[in-house]
């Protein structure tokens, strides 16, 4: 284990030390001058691809159209590790996009990612328009290096064919209903094995995560003083008690094996829309996959299930971000800015986007206009992201480290390995602690 840790903690030196100007010097502030009415060309580097990046590079259209002198070049296709070599090394885009929030810890620390706020002041840019956890998790000690583009949601789907044939009326809203209703649309083959599950609850199962499941849950990650909570929020050890009630309904070795042969993710094949399992914990995304490779389904959205004992915080879950920027070194700040800008609040950008990607807009005014198509099962997760409890589990300069940590022991605990959870839960949060005292 701590071989492991050493390996993390060098990993996360390396992206400290992408993230540091290869001479030493200290970031360059954002600029607060006007852009230049000059033609540019400003250059954005996303991760998306296919069909996904030809919608995102057409956006920039309209952006040209409101400031002509501005002309975009997007590559797609980009993850963060060429984003930060590329930093590093002085040849940075003028934008980049990321899906990976974790990342903004060591982005606005190091100064990789600069400075916004110079250019928000400037501009009188409301950040009230965005949810406030959307606020919150675009900065990271008083530096603001990122803006809110595009997000995701996370709730319940439900097949309304095999709920009707379990007369199940109504989606669960508590665990004890969950339980129940597990129980009414599990199918079992003859020799035992599961031939359909009512939901599976194995960590590590698509989305379903100690991230995805612990905002529902109401369990927080970190305390006041940024230390581990995974020992000390009561949350955690209830939630997975409750996991564990359902692993054990199944046995853990029955539901390893259902899970080692789910169908793969991003293709029709995946276990909602074959009909394998008849409740799943997933992203707003699905539905455009549902649309597109199981348009015979029949099925609705709600959120996910919380305790008995906070049922009056039905409706929140887990929400994650895509972020942009202007890196370090971008040849024209300013115009990037307003490409940035455009991107993150131009309303009918947004929507346009919501409407052919199918990911949540980021601004109240998108998520409320009358262009933007969404279905019932569309609105549960823009309803889901709007919701002011409506979460991520908290970002530090170790990344996503701490989700790796946890799952370590979580494999333990579902397996069977693992007896003791307050013991496991507060190992794994000395670990975490020790991680971060080392950033």
């Amino acid at each position: 284990m701590l071989r492991k840790l050493l390996i993390a903690m060098a990993a996360a030196a390396m992206l400290a030390a992408a993230c540091t100007a290869g001479d030493g010097s200290s970031p360059t502030p954002a600029a607060t001058t006007t852009g230049s009415p000059e033609p540019v060309t400003v250059t954005v580097w996303a991760y998306w691809t296919g069909r996904e990046l030809r919608e995102f590079t057409a956006t920039f259209d309209r952006l040209h159209e409101l400031e002509p002198w501005i002309t975009v070049e997007v590559s797609g296709g980009v993850d963060d590790a060429k984003l930060n070599a590329a930093i590093h090394a002085g040849s940075p885009p003028d934008v980049a996009v990321s899906s990976d929030m974790n990342q903004i810890p060591n982005l606005c620390s190091s100064g990789a990612w600069q400075d916004l706020q110079p250019y928000i002041d400037r501009d009188q840019v409301d950040m009230g328009q965005f949810p406030a956890s959307a606020v919150a998790f675009t900065e990271y000690g008083d530096v603001r290096c990122a803006m809110p583009f595009t997000a995701d949601s996370y709730g319940l789907y439900y097949n309304t064919d095999l709920f009707a044939k379990a007369g199940i009326t109504s989606p669960p809203k508590t665990w004890s209903q969950m339980t129940a209703d597990v129980k009414k649309l599990t199918v079992f083959n003859p020799d035992g094995s599961i031939k359909v599950a009512g939901f599976v609850p194995w960590m590590g199962y698509y989305e379903t995560n100690p991230v995805t499941l612990g905002v529902p849950a109401g369990a927080t990650w970190y305390d006041a003083d940024g230390k581990s909570a995974l020992a000390t929020d009561p949350h955690w050890a209830a939630l997975l008690q409750w996991q564990k009630s359902l692993v054990d309904f199944y046995g853990a070795d029955n539901l390893a094996k259902f899970v080692a042969g789910q169908g793969n993710e991003f293709s029709g094949a995946q276990d909602f829309q074959s009909g394998r399992v008849a409740m799943n914990l997933d992203g707003e995304w699905r539905v455009a996959f549902i649309q597109d490779g199981a348009p015979d389904l029949h099925y609705a959205t709600a959120p996910f299930p919380v305790p008995d004992d906070a049922s009056d915080s039905y409706g929140i879950g887990q929400i994650a971000l895509g972020i942009i920027g202007v890196p370090r070194g971008a040849a024209h700040p300013d115009a990037a800015w307003d490409v940035v800008k455009y991107m993150a609040t131009d309303t009918e950008n947004l929507v346009y986007l919501g409407n052919v990607v199918k990911n949540i807009p980021t601004t109240f005014a998108a998520l409320r206009s009358p262009d933007l198509k969404a279905s019932s099962a569309f609105q549960t997760f823009l309803d889901l992201y709007a919701d002011p409890a409506s979460t991520y589990k908290g970002t530090t300069l170790i990344g996503s480290y701490d989700v790796t940590v946890f799952q370590r022991f979580l494999d333990e605990w579902q397996s069977g390995q693992a007896t003791d959870l307050q013991a496991g839960l507060a190992q794994t949060a000395k670990e975490i602690d020790y991680a971060i005292s080392q950033t």
